[in-house]
């Protein structure tokens, strides 16, 4: 995931560096935009004045990084982001909390940005440039930390883009930008990789005592899958398919009463029942293995056992592991 953090003065360029962003497949998110929707469910008039006054009333009441955070919980790591709207130190380092940020500037002269107020004619924009003066005053600093402060936004950026010319100029300093990004993206390793998927697959177990799974990788390609519950045809286990479980039986007691298989279990039965060979597999599961499953594991051939958490009765099980020659990895 790459995210860029936009800031600048009024009228500066912000929304045609964010909307080029866009068109380069960067998904769009504005502080502001949370803080209009804040005040239309208030029945309040979204102007510029009343949204500087909302945004300084929310950063005193909630904290600085309150707008940052109801934008960063909305992002996801499979996306690339502009963050426009950036106005306080601290809702940057909150959005740099995403990893891979990148901060950049735009900024236009006094004139030009005043000129570009007139020519749009938003209703509740600055007519005259004293009170274009006014409202930059109000955004660029203030001795309360909870304002907004503009100038010193401006400070931590990366970049700043002097957008004083043409548009095809001001999108060519963006495109240099945008190719010389460090692309550090930190992907998981293979094991932690499969184990997250395991950890997925757990959610979909059926058992009322603890979600557990396993997944079976060869030559790094999911061949099987498992999870915890009662055996195909029998009723789900939080459907009161197994009485041992439902009331709640003190763990490590009347096992032999217990319907649900477990997950490792699963999976190599799985992988049997579509003739899928398993022989020097891996298996990735978010307990370590119990003594049958692990008598399973040794006699299945698979190799390698990744666990990500220890199974309170496992102990015996682990040491049978080694002692096979199975790889036992947490």
């Amino acid at each position: 995931m790459i995210v860029i953090g936009i800031t600048g003065k009024y009228c500066a360029g912000k929304t045609i560096v964010c909307d080029y962003l866009k068109s380069k497949s960067f998904y769009y998110k504005s502080l502001s935009e949370e803080l209009r929707s804040l005040l239309e469910k208030q029945g309040i008039e979204p102007t510029r004045e009343n949204l500087i006054k909302e945004g300084n009333r929310l950063r005193e009441k909630h904290g600085n990084n309150y707008l940052a955070r109801l934008v960063a919980n909305g992002m996801s790591t499979d996306k690339n982001y502009v963050v426009d709207s950036l106005r306080n130190p601290d809702e940057i380092n909150e959005i740099a909390r995403a990893g891979n940020f990148h901060m950049w500037n735009v900024s236009a002269g006094e004139s030009g940005r005043f000129e570009r107020i007139l020519r749009r004619g938003r209703e509740g924009d600055p007519k005259t440039m004293d009170d274009f003066k006014r409202f930059e005053a109000a955004e660029s600093g203030s001795s309360k930390a909870s304002a907004q402060q503009l100038d010193k936004c401006a400070e931590m950026a990366e970049h700043t883009i002097e957008n004083d010319g043409t548009l095809a100029e001001l999108f060519e300093k963006v495109d240099s930008l945008l190719l010389h990004l460090p692309l550090d993206f930190k992907r998981p390793s293979w094991d932690d990789y499969f184990m997250n998927i395991a950890k997925e697959v757990a959610s979909r177990s059926n058992c009322v005592k603890r979600k557990v799974a396993a997944v079976i990788v060869k030559e790094k390609r999911i061949v099987s899958t498992g999870y915890n519950g009662t055996p195909r045809g029998v009723k789900n286990c939080n459907e009161g398919g197994c009485a041992r479980c439902n009331s709640f039986t003190e763990g490590g007691t009347k096992l032999d009463e217990c319907l649900c298989s477990h997950a490792e279990e699963n999976a190599i039965v799985q992988a049997a029942y579509h003739g899928i060979a398993i022989s020097g597999s891996t298996i990735y599961t978010t307990y370590s293995p119990c003594l049958t499953c692990s008598k399973m594991i040794i006699n299945a051939g698979i190799r390698k056992v990744v666990y990500n958490a220890e199974y309170p009765l496992g102990g015996v099980a682990l040491q049978m592991l080694q002692e096979a020659g199975v790889e036992v990895k947490n």
